[in-house]
């Protein structure tokens, strides 16, 4: 389906593991690579996180090879691949265990059918240490889920606020 759909680009037919994070096609999913732009949340300035009034002082942003992110501090990242889901596929997504065995946690909200883009990455810290992510490597997993029809309403006929988007998106309201 990646290749009839051209679902995921660029498309990394095999998994790729020597020396680096794994990335690329899996047994039943895709292990997706982290682009090299971050936002890093700070409290420099003491600005309050709110979803419905969303303030860019309230992170750094870090392009490069690798991100420190703070001991129990989060960042904002993207995929390298934009995705584009069929109408009858939903896509769910987990966290590599490398990193998540390094308390490092990472989050993403599920592909709705017939959305498409660039994945923004939500990546937690849990640690009481820095904590390294690597560029251009592995950092999550999708799973992809078939129906046994298309749905009746997908991401595209809701006109969904972040579709087709491409870096790191910012929460925004409808």
């Amino acid at each position: 389906m990646a290749h009839e759909h051209a679902m995921i680009e660029p498309f990394v037919e095999t998994q790729k593991r020597e020396g680096v994070i794994s990335y690329g096609l899996s047994s039943y999913g895709y292990d997706a690579r982290v682009a090299d732009e971050f936002k890093i949340f700070t409290n420099v300035d003491s600005a309050v996180v709110d979803p419905k009034a969303f303030n860019t002082d309230s992170f750094v942003d870090r392009q490069g090879e690798t991100c420190v992110i703070p001991p129990n501090s989060f960042a904002l990242a993207r995929t390298v691949e934009y995705f584009r889901i069929p109408r009858d596929v939903l896509v769910i997504c987990l966290g590599k265990s490398t990193y998540a065995r390094c308390g490092i946690i990472v989050n993403v909200t599920p592909l709705e059918p017939e959305w498409e883009g660039q994945v923004t990455i939500e990546i937690s810290n849990t640690t009481p240490l820095p904590a390294r992510i690597y560029a251009n490597e592995g950092i999550c997993q999708f799973l992809f889920i078939q129906g046994n029809e298309p749905c009746e309403t997908s991401y595209a006929d809701k006109h969904g606020k972040y579709m087709r988007q491409r870096g790191v998106a910012l929460p925004r309201l409808g």
